[in-house]
């Protein structure tokens, strides 16, 4: 086994701050949801919220299509729901990584049935070479290669979430 260092934890936080004023700028005056997809997204969402300077309420929600793989399953499970209610509220969902766009097409269909008055996406990481499902991405940190990748709240079968920085993992 091998990582070999894709994005360093000095990018990560020069991005992070980055989004995080523009998030405060376009949502300035507005009620925002932030709602985290674990567990991925845990050190993107602490670290960005720490650079918004509005009033937030955050929420999380637990998705699922790897399970222990390196590839996805092609199925979303919702293993856990919000606890409150979005309808009427600006909400801004959080995830680490969209790869085919399956996970975040699935959790976007749902909310809208909930009443919202808008829903917003903030990834992490894309990898539009991966992508079978259209989504809008309003707030991007960084778009990456088709590679399988790990740190920074990305795992595989829940290990190197710790590390700083993101990763490529090779099985050598």
């Amino acid at each position: 086994m091998a990582i070999q260092e894709l994005i360093s934890k000095e990018q990560i936080e020069e991005k992070v701050v980055e989004l995080g004023k523009q998030i405060s700028k376009d949502y300035v005056g507005k009620s925002l949801v932030i709602v985290g997809v674990l567990k991925g997204s845990f050190l993107f969402l602490a670290d960005l919220v720490r650079h918004i300077n509005i009033p937030v309420e955050i929420e999380f929600l637990k998705a699922s299509s790897y399970g222990s793989n390196t590839v996805s399953s092609g199925n979303v499970k919702i293993e856990l729901d919000l606890n409150k209610s979005i309808e009427g509220k600006h909400v801004l969902l959080v995830e680490d990584i969209v790869d085919t766009g399956l996970t975040i097409k699935k959790i976007t269909e749902m909310f809208q049935t909930r009443g919202p008055k808008s829903v917003k996406l903030a990834s992490f990481l894309y990898k539009k070479e991966r992508v079978e499902h259209k989504v809008q991405i309003d707030y991007l940190a960084f778009e990456i290669k088709d590679h399988f990748v790990i740190g920074y709240g990305l795992d595989l079968d829940e290990k190197y979430r710790e590390l700083p920085y993101v990763g490529i993992y090779h099985e050598d």
